[in-house]
């Protein structure tokens, strides 16, 4: 079996999944039988002056007879008193030593708030606290939560503010609502944040029900923009890790968070750059047993890759990941169908044929039996027909020999450049 430790920024951990701070970690009961269930660290539900919750909070998105594609929250910090939960967070690391348990804090941005708060926290023996800065809704209206996370300026004095009075590992946990996650992970690196974790919700609209015309979720009639999470979110977090995680002047280690349902999922953010993940929705939707499986999944995936450590993972696939202007342009690659495969529903074909680059023909063979076939001349391997293809291994994408040179389109404008500049010489 694997290594499945790790260590971020100093907070070690028995595996690499940790619930986010959200309801799950909402009391020590149940951070304790999340604990029990064998999840490597959690982290706590943002403390900060205790709010009055509404009634109803939730919402989901569902796809196709999927259950929770997406889901949508307005729920908002503790609504707990602050010595009720430092009572039952110092019981919960007492029980459970070795599991990471981390703090989310959110409070004003003032730096003896920070402090107070920092200090009162720490004082009952946490792993390292996680700066909120990415709630979109409720918090935001007051200043905190994205209000600040999306004001690199704030960012970067609220982390030096907590970072003045921690003594354990402080994560600033990012927000997504924002044009360049890079500007705010920078501004909590200048703030020496120890890690950074990311993404946290995004701002959204669950839906309208149709018959009342009441948004979903409502209260009394009433609605509001809420934090979108859920396996929907996934490319999109999947996205900004990776933009972080291959940043040169980003050398903190990143928590990554977002649509995270299943060990596979976990691999990925890791091989785009992430030490470990959290975990919420899917915890939420299944319960706290989904990790057996993805402990299992994790062990069996690195022995068959020959890996000891989950560690190794982490950032292996950065390098492949790069801007558009980088891509070879010559590299190609076109479809072919397996006709025995094939079960002749014309889904590749009506998708090419309406919004593609129609270049799938339907033929007739010798025994008068249809058969798809891709004219290779014309297909630009955009990759739709595999997409819609509802049978595995059906359409495959082939890659072509290569008909020039390696070219990125960077490298095309340089020569070009370089040509002008010889003609005007």
């Amino acid at each position: 079996m694997a290594d499945l430790r790790i260590n971020l920024a100093g907070i070690e951990s028995p595996n690499p999944f940790w619930l986010a701070s959200a309801p799950p970690t909402n009391t020590g009961y149940q951070v304790q039988r999340a604990f029990e269930a064998g999840w490597g660290g959690a982290v706590w539900k943002t403390l900060g002056d205790p709010i009055i919750n509404t009634s109803s909070r939730f919402a989901a998105v569902h796809f196709n007879g999927q259950r929770v594609a997406g889901f949508n929250n307005i729920e908002l910090i503790t609504d707990r008193p602050l010595e009720v939960n430092l009572k039952e967070i110092a019981e919960t690391k007492k029980l459970f030593p070795d599991r990471a348990l981390v703090v989310s804090l959110m409070v004003e941005p003032k730096r003896d708030k920070w402090h107070e708060i920092v200090k009162k926290v720490e004082a009952v023996g946490v792993d390292g606290l996680e700066l909120n800065f990415g709630c979109p809704h409720g918090m935001a209206e007051r200043g905190m939560g994205s209000a600040s996370g999306q004001q690199p300026d704030l960012v970067e004095k609220q982390t030096y503010w907590a970072k003045e009075a921690a003594r354990t590992p402080v994560i600033v946990k990012l927000t997504p609502n924002i044009t360049d996650i890079t500007a705010t992970a920078l501004a909590a690196v200048r703030g020496c944040a120890d890690a950074i974790s990311l993404i946290n919700t995004i701002n959204s609209l669950a839906g309208v029900d149709l018959d009342t015309w009441n948004t979903i979720p409502h209260v009394g009639g009433k609605g509001s923009h809420g934090g979108y999470c859920g396996p929907a979110v996934k490319p999109i977090a999947l996205n900004m890790v990776a933009e972080c995680a291959r940043h040169p002047r980003i050398d903190v280690p990143i928590s990554g968070i977002g649509g995270i349902s299943d060990w596979r999922d976990a691999v990925e953010f890791m091989l785009m750059g992430a030490t470990g993940v959290q975990i919420c929705t899917a915890a939420m939707h299944h319960g706290f047993r989904i990790v057996d499986d993805m402990i299992d999944g994790l062990n069996n995936y690195l022995d068959s890759k020959g890996i000891a450590s989950v560690s190794e993972l982490t950032g292996r696939s950065v390098e492949r990941y790069t801007e558009w202007g980088n891509l070879d342009l010559n590299y190609a690659v076109t479809a072919q169908i397996d006709t025995e495969t094939c079960i002749s529903c014309n889904k590749c074909y009506i998708a090419c044929e309406d919004t593609s680059h129609q270049c799938i023909d339907r033929l007739t063979d010798d025994a008068g039996r249809s058969y798809l076939k891709v004219r290779e001349e014309d297909c630009v391997g955009c990759n739709l027909c595999a997409i819609v293809c509802p049978v595995e291994g059906a359409i495959e994408m082939i890659e072509q020999p290569a008909t020039g040179i390696s070219m990125s389109w960077n490298e095309r404008q340089a020569a070009i450049a370089m040509l002008k500049q010889r003609k005007e010489a």
